[in-house]
Protein backbone atom coordinates (compact mmCIF):
# COMPACT_ATOMS: atom_id res chain seq x y z
CA UNK A 1 0.00 0.00 0.00
CA UNK A 2 1.43 3.38 -0.98
CA UNK A 3 0.52 6.99 -0.30
CA UNK A 4 -0.79 8.52 -3.50
CA UNK A 5 -0.56 12.20 -4.52
CA UNK A 6 -1.20 14.41 -7.48
CA UNK A 7 0.64 17.69 -7.96
CA UNK A 8 0.10 20.05 -10.87
CA UNK A 9 1.25 23.50 -12.01
CA UNK A 10 -0.49 25.34 -14.85
CA UNK A 11 -0.37 28.75 -16.55
CA UNK A 12 -3.42 30.55 -17.92
CA UNK A 13 -2.49 31.73 -21.40
CA UNK A 14 -5.51 34.05 -21.47
CA UNK A 15 -3.69 36.41 -19.10
CA UNK A 16 -0.81 36.62 -21.55
CA UNK A 17 -3.19 37.44 -24.39
CA UNK A 18 -4.86 40.30 -22.48
CA UNK A 19 -1.69 41.53 -20.76
CA UNK A 20 -0.96 44.23 -23.36
CA UNK A 21 -4.45 45.73 -23.10
CA UNK A 22 -4.39 45.61 -19.29
CA UNK A 23 -0.98 47.30 -19.16
CA UNK A 24 -2.07 50.06 -21.60
CA UNK A 25 -5.26 50.62 -19.57
CA UNK A 26 -3.22 51.02 -16.36
CA UNK A 27 -0.92 53.57 -17.99
CA UNK A 28 -3.88 55.56 -19.32
CA UNK A 29 -5.51 55.52 -15.87
CA UNK A 30 -2.32 56.78 -14.22
CA UNK A 31 -2.12 59.61 -16.76
CA UNK A 32 -5.77 60.46 -16.13
CA UNK A 33 -5.20 60.73 -12.38
CA UNK A 34 -2.13 62.96 -12.83
CA UNK A 35 -4.00 65.25 -15.21
CA UNK A 36 -6.98 65.52 -12.85
CA UNK A 37 -4.61 66.60 -10.06
CA UNK A 38 -3.01 69.12 -12.42
CA UNK A 39 -6.43 70.54 -13.29
CA UNK A 40 -7.26 70.99 -9.59
CA UNK A 41 -3.96 72.81 -9.07
CA UNK A 42 -4.72 74.97 -12.10
CA UNK A 43 -8.10 75.94 -10.67
CA UNK A 44 -6.52 76.84 -7.32
CA UNK A 45 -3.97 79.02 -9.12
CA UNK A 46 -6.79 80.75 -11.03
CA UNK A 47 -8.71 81.41 -7.80
CA UNK A 48 -5.57 82.82 -6.20
CA UNK A 49 -5.11 85.15 -9.17
CA UNK A 50 -8.74 86.31 -8.91
CA UNK A 51 -8.21 87.14 -5.24
CA UNK A 52 -4.98 88.96 -6.11
CA UNK A 53 -6.78 91.05 -8.73
CA UNK A 54 -9.59 91.77 -6.27
CA UNK A 55 -7.14 92.80 -3.55
CA UNK A 56 -5.30 95.11 -5.92
CA UNK A 57 -8.56 96.76 -7.03
CA UNK A 58 -9.84 97.06 -3.43
CA UNK A 59 -6.66 98.88 -2.40
CA UNK A 60 -7.16 101.44 -5.16
CA UNK A 61 -10.86 101.71 -4.40
CA UNK A 62 -10.23 102.23 -0.69
CA UNK A 63 -8.08 105.30 -1.42
CA UNK A 64 -10.80 106.80 -3.65
CA UNK A 65 -13.61 106.10 -1.17
CA UNK A 66 -11.54 107.52 1.69
CA UNK A 67 -10.96 110.77 -0.25
CA UNK A 68 -14.69 110.92 -1.01
CA UNK A 69 -15.65 110.38 2.63
CA UNK A 70 -13.19 113.02 3.84
CA UNK A 71 -14.45 115.51 1.25
CA UNK A 72 -18.06 115.01 2.30
CA UNK A 73 -17.15 115.10 6.01
CA UNK A 74 -15.39 118.47 5.62
CA UNK A 75 -18.34 119.82 3.68
CA UNK A 76 -20.80 118.59 6.32
CA UNK A 77 -18.83 120.19 9.16
CA UNK A 78 -18.73 123.47 7.28
CA UNK A 79 -22.48 123.29 6.67
CA UNK A 80 -23.10 122.76 10.40
CA UNK A 81 -21.16 125.93 11.15
CA UNK A 82 -23.13 127.85 8.55
CA UNK A 83 -26.39 126.44 9.93
CA UNK A 84 -25.55 127.83 13.36
CA UNK A 85 -24.89 131.17 11.70
CA UNK A 86 -28.21 130.96 9.79
CA UNK A 87 -26.34 130.81 6.47
CA UNK A 88 -27.61 127.31 5.55
CA UNK A 89 -30.93 125.50 5.75
CA UNK A 90 -31.66 122.31 7.69
CA UNK A 91 -32.61 120.54 4.47
CA UNK A 92 -29.18 121.26 3.00
CA UNK A 93 -27.39 120.00 6.10
CA UNK A 94 -29.62 116.90 6.21
CA UNK A 95 -28.85 116.09 2.56
CA UNK A 96 -25.12 116.48 3.20
CA UNK A 97 -25.36 114.22 6.25
CA UNK A 98 -27.13 111.54 4.18
CA UNK A 99 -24.40 111.73 1.53
CA UNK A 100 -21.73 111.40 4.24
CA UNK A 101 -23.52 108.40 5.79
CA UNK A 102 -23.67 106.68 2.39
CA UNK A 103 -19.97 107.31 1.87
CA UNK A 104 -19.20 105.89 5.32
CA UNK A 105 -21.33 102.82 4.59
CA UNK A 106 -19.57 102.21 1.27
CA UNK A 107 -16.17 102.49 2.91
CA UNK A 108 -17.10 100.15 5.79
CA UNK A 109 -18.46 97.56 3.35
CA UNK A 110 -15.27 97.75 1.33
CA UNK A 111 -13.23 97.23 4.49
CA UNK A 112 -15.25 94.09 5.22
CA UNK A 113 -14.69 92.87 1.66
CA UNK A 114 -10.94 93.48 1.96
CA UNK A 115 -10.84 91.51 5.19
CA UNK A 116 -12.79 88.62 3.60
CA UNK A 117 -10.55 88.54 0.53
CA UNK A 118 -7.39 88.58 2.64
CA UNK A 119 -8.55 85.66 4.80
CA UNK A 120 -9.72 83.65 1.79
CA UNK A 121 -6.37 84.15 0.08
CA UNK A 122 -4.46 83.13 3.21
CA UNK A 123 -6.61 80.03 3.56
CA UNK A 124 -6.12 79.14 -0.10
CA UNK A 125 -2.34 79.45 0.26
CA UNK A 126 -2.26 77.56 3.56
CA UNK A 127 -1.14 80.57 5.61
CA UNK A 128 -2.09 81.65 9.11
CA UNK A 129 -5.13 83.98 9.24
CA UNK A 130 -3.11 86.88 10.69
CA UNK A 131 -0.45 86.83 7.94
CA UNK A 132 -0.31 90.11 6.00
CA UNK A 133 0.66 89.46 2.40
CA UNK A 134 2.44 92.10 0.37
CA UNK A 135 1.08 91.52 -3.11
CA UNK A 136 3.28 92.51 -6.02
CA UNK A 137 3.15 91.84 -9.72
CA UNK A 138 1.26 92.80 -12.83
CA UNK A 139 -2.50 92.97 -12.43
CA UNK A 140 -3.44 93.56 -16.05
CA UNK A 141 -3.38 90.89 -18.78
CA UNK A 142 -3.14 91.57 -22.46
CA UNK A 143 -6.49 91.07 -24.12
CA UNK A 144 -6.64 88.30 -26.70
CA UNK A 145 -7.45 89.29 -30.24
CA UNK A 146 -10.25 87.50 -32.05
CA UNK A 147 -7.76 85.54 -34.16
CA UNK A 148 -5.81 84.51 -31.06
CA UNK A 149 -9.04 83.46 -29.37
CA UNK A 150 -10.14 81.33 -32.32
CA UNK A 151 -6.69 79.70 -32.56
CA UNK A 152 -6.78 78.92 -28.83
CA UNK A 153 -10.26 77.38 -29.13
CA UNK A 154 -9.14 75.24 -32.08
CA UNK A 155 -6.27 73.76 -30.05
CA UNK A 156 -8.14 73.59 -26.73
CA UNK A 157 -8.36 69.75 -26.63
CA UNK A 158 -4.56 69.58 -26.94
CA UNK A 159 -3.94 71.82 -23.94
CA UNK A 160 -6.44 71.93 -21.08
CA UNK A 161 -5.69 69.45 -18.32
CA UNK A 162 -9.25 68.30 -17.60
CA UNK A 163 -9.93 67.61 -21.29
CA UNK A 164 -6.68 65.68 -21.54
CA UNK A 165 -7.72 63.75 -18.43
CA UNK A 166 -11.03 62.82 -20.07
CA UNK A 167 -9.14 61.72 -23.18
CA UNK A 168 -6.89 59.54 -21.02
CA UNK A 169 -9.98 58.09 -19.36
CA UNK A 170 -11.41 57.31 -22.80
CA UNK A 171 -8.16 55.54 -23.76
CA UNK A 172 -8.30 53.59 -20.52
CA UNK A 173 -11.81 52.45 -21.38
CA UNK A 174 -10.77 51.68 -24.95
CA UNK A 175 -8.17 49.25 -23.63
CA UNK A 176 -10.68 47.73 -21.24
CA UNK A 177 -12.97 47.07 -24.19
CA UNK A 178 -10.07 45.54 -26.11
CA UNK A 179 -9.35 43.30 -23.15
CA UNK A 180 -13.00 42.18 -23.01
CA UNK A 181 -12.96 41.41 -26.74
CA UNK A 182 -9.79 39.33 -26.39
CA UNK A 183 -11.39 37.46 -23.50
CA UNK A 184 -14.19 36.17 -25.78
CA UNK A 185 -11.84 33.72 -27.49
CA UNK A 186 -11.25 30.19 -26.11
CA UNK A 187 -9.34 30.22 -22.84
CA UNK A 188 -6.35 27.87 -22.74
CA UNK A 189 -4.09 26.83 -19.89
CA UNK A 190 -1.06 24.54 -20.03
CA UNK A 191 0.85 22.92 -17.21
CA UNK A 192 2.86 20.02 -15.88
CA UNK A 193 1.55 17.33 -13.52
CA UNK A 194 3.26 14.74 -11.31
CA UNK A 195 1.41 11.90 -9.58
CA UNK A 196 1.89 8.60 -7.76
CA UNK A 197 -0.75 5.96 -7.60
CA UNK A 198 -1.84 4.70 -4.20
CA UNK A 199 -1.99 1.06 -5.31
CA UNK A 200 1.21 0.36 -7.19
CA UNK A 201 3.24 3.46 -6.19
CA UNK A 202 3.97 4.28 -9.83
CA UNK A 203 5.26 7.78 -10.49
CA UNK A 204 3.94 9.60 -13.54
CA UNK A 205 4.88 12.99 -15.05
CA UNK A 206 2.94 14.59 -17.87
CA UNK A 207 1.66 17.75 -19.50
CA UNK A 208 -1.88 19.07 -19.29
CA UNK A 209 -3.75 21.29 -21.70
CA UNK A 210 -7.17 22.72 -20.79
CA UNK A 211 -9.32 24.59 -23.29
CA UNK A 212 -12.53 26.39 -22.30
CA UNK A 213 -14.89 26.94 -25.22
CA UNK A 214 -17.24 29.96 -24.76
CA UNK A 215 -20.00 28.44 -26.90
CA UNK A 216 -22.94 30.29 -25.33
CA UNK A 217 -21.37 33.29 -23.54
CA UNK A 218 -18.39 34.55 -25.54
CA UNK A 219 -18.09 37.43 -23.00
CA UNK A 220 -20.87 39.35 -24.73
CA UNK A 221 -22.10 40.90 -21.47
CA UNK A 222 -18.74 42.40 -20.54
CA UNK A 223 -18.19 43.64 -24.09
CA UNK A 224 -21.57 45.41 -24.08
CA UNK A 225 -20.85 47.01 -20.70
CA UNK A 226 -17.45 48.29 -21.81
CA UNK A 227 -18.86 49.64 -25.09
CA UNK A 228 -21.62 51.50 -23.23
CA UNK A 229 -19.11 52.93 -20.75
CA UNK A 230 -16.89 54.08 -23.61
CA UNK A 231 -19.86 55.82 -25.27
CA UNK A 232 -20.71 57.61 -22.00
CA UNK A 233 -17.10 58.79 -21.60
CA UNK A 234 -17.03 60.17 -25.12
CA UNK A 235 -20.32 62.02 -24.58
CA UNK A 236 -18.98 63.41 -21.28
CA UNK A 237 -15.84 64.64 -23.03
CA UNK A 238 -17.79 66.23 -25.89
CA UNK A 239 -20.20 67.92 -23.47
CA UNK A 240 -17.28 69.32 -21.44
CA UNK A 241 -15.59 70.58 -24.60
CA UNK A 242 -18.78 72.20 -25.94
CA UNK A 243 -19.47 73.84 -22.57
CA UNK A 244 -15.92 75.16 -22.35
CA UNK A 245 -16.06 76.66 -25.84
CA UNK A 246 -19.43 78.27 -25.12
CA UNK A 247 -18.27 79.75 -21.79
CA UNK A 248 -15.03 80.98 -23.35
CA UNK A 249 -16.90 82.70 -26.17
CA UNK A 250 -19.33 84.32 -23.72
CA UNK A 251 -16.49 85.65 -21.53
CA UNK A 252 -14.55 86.80 -24.60
CA UNK A 253 -17.53 88.81 -25.84
CA UNK A 254 -18.13 90.23 -22.35
CA UNK A 255 -14.45 91.23 -22.07
CA UNK A 256 -14.66 93.10 -25.37
CA UNK A 257 -17.77 94.95 -24.18
CA UNK A 258 -16.11 95.88 -20.89
CA UNK A 259 -12.97 97.01 -22.72
CA UNK A 260 -15.03 99.42 -24.87
CA UNK A 261 -16.89 100.66 -21.79
CA UNK A 262 -13.63 101.22 -19.94
CA UNK A 263 -12.18 103.15 -22.88
CA UNK A 264 -15.25 105.43 -22.97
CA UNK A 265 -15.09 105.85 -19.19
CA UNK A 266 -11.42 106.85 -19.31
CA UNK A 267 -12.25 109.50 -21.90
CA UNK A 268 -14.96 110.90 -19.60
CA UNK A 269 -12.62 110.71 -16.63
CA UNK A 270 -10.05 112.81 -18.43
CA UNK A 271 -12.63 115.56 -18.95
CA UNK A 272 -14.05 115.23 -15.42
CA UNK A 273 -10.55 115.50 -13.96
CA UNK A 274 -10.01 118.79 -15.75
CA UNK A 275 -13.41 120.04 -14.57
CA UNK A 276 -12.69 119.00 -10.97
CA UNK A 277 -9.25 120.67 -11.04
CA UNK A 278 -10.77 123.90 -12.41
CA UNK A 279 -13.53 123.73 -9.79
CA UNK A 280 -11.01 123.32 -6.98
CA UNK A 281 -9.00 126.29 -8.23
CA UNK A 282 -12.10 128.49 -8.48
CA UNK A 283 -13.29 127.33 -5.04
CA UNK A 284 -9.96 128.26 -3.45
CA UNK A 285 -10.12 131.65 -5.18
CA UNK A 286 -13.63 132.18 -3.81
CA UNK A 287 -15.24 132.13 -7.26
CA UNK A 288 -17.25 128.92 -6.69
CA UNK A 289 -19.55 127.91 -3.85
CA UNK A 290 -18.73 124.85 -1.74
CA UNK A 291 -21.81 122.85 -2.76
CA UNK A 292 -20.99 123.06 -6.47
CA UNK A 293 -17.33 122.26 -5.86
CA UNK A 294 -18.16 119.19 -3.73
CA UNK A 295 -20.69 118.02 -6.30
CA UNK A 296 -18.18 118.24 -9.16
CA UNK A 297 -15.37 116.63 -7.15
CA UNK A 298 -17.67 113.84 -5.89
CA UNK A 299 -18.83 113.13 -9.42
CA UNK A 300 -15.23 112.73 -10.57
CA UNK A 301 -14.40 110.43 -7.64
CA UNK A 302 -17.52 108.33 -8.27
CA UNK A 303 -16.55 107.84 -11.91
CA UNK A 304 -13.01 107.00 -10.83
CA UNK A 305 -14.34 104.32 -8.47
CA UNK A 306 -16.48 102.93 -11.28
CA UNK A 307 -13.44 102.73 -13.53
CA UNK A 308 -11.52 100.78 -10.88
CA UNK A 309 -14.38 98.30 -10.50
CA UNK A 310 -14.74 97.92 -14.26
CA UNK A 311 -10.99 97.43 -14.67
CA UNK A 312 -11.04 94.72 -11.99
CA UNK A 313 -13.99 92.97 -13.67
CA UNK A 314 -12.19 93.08 -17.02
CA UNK A 315 -8.96 91.70 -15.53
CA UNK A 316 -10.84 88.89 -13.82
CA UNK A 317 -12.73 88.08 -17.03
CA UNK A 318 -9.47 87.90 -19.00
CA UNK A 319 -7.92 85.70 -16.31
CA UNK A 320 -10.94 83.37 -16.36
CA UNK A 321 -10.80 83.27 -20.16
CA UNK A 322 -7.15 82.20 -20.11
CA UNK A 323 -7.97 79.47 -17.61
CA UNK A 324 -10.85 78.20 -19.77
CA UNK A 325 -8.57 78.17 -22.82
CA UNK A 326 -5.74 76.51 -20.92
CA UNK A 327 -3.42 79.45 -21.55
CA UNK A 328 -0.77 80.75 -19.12
CA UNK A 329 -1.66 83.77 -17.00
CA UNK A 330 1.06 85.91 -18.56
CA UNK A 331 2.56 86.38 -22.01
CA UNK A 332 6.16 85.48 -21.25
CA UNK A 333 7.74 83.64 -24.18
CA UNK A 334 9.09 80.96 -21.84
CA UNK A 335 5.66 79.92 -20.69
CA UNK A 336 4.47 76.75 -22.40
CA UNK A 337 0.86 76.62 -23.60
CA UNK A 338 0.77 72.93 -24.50
CA UNK A 339 0.71 69.84 -22.34
CA UNK A 340 0.68 67.09 -24.95
CA UNK A 341 -1.11 65.94 -28.05
CA UNK A 342 -4.46 64.27 -27.39
CA UNK A 343 -5.24 60.76 -28.52
CA UNK A 344 -7.64 60.48 -31.42
CA UNK A 345 -11.17 59.38 -30.68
Amino acid sequence: MHNGYNIGLSEDLQALITRGAAKAAAKAHARQVNLEILWQEWQIAERARELFLQSHADSQLQRVLTVTRDLLADHYRQDEIELQQDNATANTVSADLTALADADANLRQLQLDINLTRHELNQLLGLQPDVELSLIGQNESRQLSRNEFQAAVATLPHRRADLLALQAGYQNQEQRLRKAILAQFPSMSVGVQQARSAEEGVHTVGFTVNVTLPIFNRNRGQIAIQQATRAVLYQTYQARLDQSVSEADQISQAAQIMAHQLQDLHERLSKLKEIAATAEHNFQQGNLDAATYVSLKSNFLAQQAQAIRLRAALDQAQSALRMLLGLPFDDRPSASASLSAPPAF
